[in-house]
């Protein structure tokens, strides 16, 4: 399946710094232009404050259209973020209306979002939660904005970075009543599989964050990353099968499929859902 979101190892260096590749007078070295979106994403919200690792992205780069740019340069200050790892994030005020923080809002994290079309459509279906959609793909994030506004969506907050630093910097404990990871890059070479995303070391980051029962959600079309979700998840102790036969789910009425799901399956590909939940933390972890 060729789904451009490939969603979520689609961080790192995105469109937004405006970079050229090379300046003539300057021998060829590489030198950065102004910010093509103003109040904009960052190219890099995190800046090098924070550890080099072996990430689960690879940079991309592609063309954003004129109306995903009026989106972002519209709409990044009131439904946008960066990623920089300085501040604690108030969720009831990031999804805060004319009225006020909204703290009865229960909220979603979903880690890779493509083009956006299905974030908006879960966004619409459920307007009473809400949406943190991480990507550092400038048009996608200048698409999801969009749909967000044309559909009315006050729902859904775009944040611009890396998902482990949002994690394990940015977010307080028990703030999220789900977690949303569709079709992951597979890095299907082994010498890659050290960069996927889903590996105990991610779900051991992420639990903390989540509220006991709150719901992890994974899809991939890809069978070996799918067997190594489904070990990796039964065997971590904070995360327990849905399912009572331990093995995949059927796809829940609010994932809606895309397109890029619909010609995999037009090619054969097997897609499978996994459905975990979060365990409570028992009195000796809390405390710890």
């Amino acid at each position: 399946m060729s789904d451009s979101s490939r969603n979520a190892d689609a961080f790192g260096a995105s469109d937004a710094s405006g970079a050229s590749d090379a300046d003539p007078k300057r021998g060829g070295g590489r030198v950065t232009a102004a910010p093509r979106f103003p109040g904009g994403p960052s190219p890099d919200p995190a800046g090098s404050h924070h550890e080099r690792r072996i990430r689960s992205f690879q940079p991309r780069r592609s063309r954003v259209t004129t109306s995903q740019g009026d989106a972002l340069r519209r709409l990044w200050p009131a439904w946008g973020l960066d990623i920089d790892g300085l501040r604690t994030l108030d969720l009831a005020e990031l999804f805060g209306d004319e009225q006020g923080p909204r703290p009865d809002m229960p909220v979603v994290l979903e880690i890779g979002f493509g083009m956006g079309e299905a974030t908006a459509q879960m966004a619409a279906a459920d307007p009473d939660t809400g949406i943190l959609a991480v990507d550092v793909h400038t048009p996608g994030q200048g698409n999801l904005l969009g749909l967000a506004e044309r559909n009315g969506l006050d729902n859904v907050r775009v944040a611009n970075g890396d998902a482990i630093i949002l994690l394990r910097e940015m977010l307080p404990a028990e703030c999220l009543d789900g977690l949303r990871v569709y079709f992951p890059d597979p890095w299907p070479k082994a010498r890659h599989h050290k960069r996927r995303l889903i590996q105990p070391e991610f779900l051991t980051l992420a639990a903390p964050s989540l509220k006991p029962g709150a719901l992890l959600h994974c899809a991939t079309d890809w069978e070996p990353y799918a067997e190594q979700m489904l070990e990796v998840l039964t065997e971590h102790p904070d995360f327990e099968n849905t399912r009572a036969d331990g093995g995949y789910a059927p796809r829940p009425d609010f994932r809606p499929r895309t397109r890029f799901e619909g010609q995999g399956l037009d090619k054969g590909h097997v897609v499978h859902d996994l459905l975990f939940r979060r365990v409570a933390p028992t009195t000796a972890t809390a405390q710890d």
